[in-house]
């Protein structure tokens, strides 16, 4: 079933309880990091609530983009070429490329459940949203040019990466990452300096298990991919050490973006399995 949402709907004012709701669905889209608190607050009064049932098409592959969707509520498949090849679990925002790029739909979208999204019409997210990418391709295009991993992209596949980055800042001892945790996102330092520590597997249970410093990364520097390329758990936790910047690539832009750098990053995982066998 294809489903649309009525034309109204596009001028709906939220009330001040969903309006909550909007704002707390948006607070981790890397989307709307770099955005200032004026921009956030017009992304957020253009947004309007829509309501789908199990089995609704959101987006189908192949079709003109309309609008950039945040998931309120319920769990929506990824269907590409009809095989389901992942899934949004009540949180995370798609539809951006198309828009971004005026290329067609790349996915199905398919509600498994009754569910709630946000939208954000095309005229808005473009006024908006790729206005601020402009200013933040000129800022971080350099950089990104400098990251050795990201060498092997074409300039185009480069300028992607930069238009779906996010900016979190670190204070000092700031825990980034968790050793254990489920990986949701990359990090690349921008500034500053990161602190990788991990504690032993073997003495998991044993009170003297303390953690131990087995990499540090500076500026141009990745870590967190690991669980994202293995599909594991975090294997270390990751601390900022003095003030750090990082620029942050969630899972869906990374598998989207960075397929062709996985196997760098299988070559570096392999130097920390060595590393570990040394220390453990």
């Amino acid at each position: 079933m294809r489903w649309a949402p009525p034309p109204s709907r596009f001028h709906r004012r939220v009330s001040d309880v969903q309006r909550c709701r909007l704002q707390e669905a948006c607070r981790d889209i890397l989307l709307f990091k770099t955005l200032d608190q004026e921009q956030f607050s017009q992304v957020l009064d253009a947004m309007f609530e829509l309501v789908v049932q199990t089995k609704d098409h959101v987006i189908d592959q192949g079709d003109d983009g309309d609008n950039f969707y945040v998931i309120d509520r319920g769990v929506y498949d990824i269907v590409v070429s009809a095989v389901c090849v992942g899934q949004y679990n009540n949180k995370g925002s798609f539809g951006e490329l198309a828009l971004m790029y005026n290329t067609p739909r790349a996915a199905t979208i398919v509600a498994t459940q009754e569910g709630a999204l946000w939208g954000l019409d095309r005229a808005t997210f473009r006024r908006l949203i790729l206005k601020n990418n402009a200013k933040k391709r000129r800022m971080y295009e350099a950089f990104i040019e400098s990251v050795p991993l990201l060498k092997s992209l074409e300039l185009s596949e480069r300028m992607k990466i930069v238009d779906v980055l996010g900016m979190k800042q670190f204070t000092d001892s700031e825990r980034i990452i968790m050793q254990g945790d489920k990986a949701d996102c990359f990090y690349i330092v921008e500034s500053g300096a990161v602190k990788i520590m991990m504690k032993s597997k073997t003495k998991a249970d044993h009170a003297d298990n303390a953690e131990v410093e087995i990499a540090r990364c500076s500026r141009g520097q990745y870590f967190g991919e690991l669980a994202l390329v293995t599909n594991k758990p975090r294997a270390a936790s990751a601390y900022a050490d003095g003030d750090v910047k990082c620029l942050v690539i969630d899972v869906q832009a990374f598998e989207r973006l960075l397929g062709s750098c996985k196997e760098i990053m299988k070559r570096n995982i392999a130097h920390y399995e060595e590393q570990l066998v040394a220390l453990f």
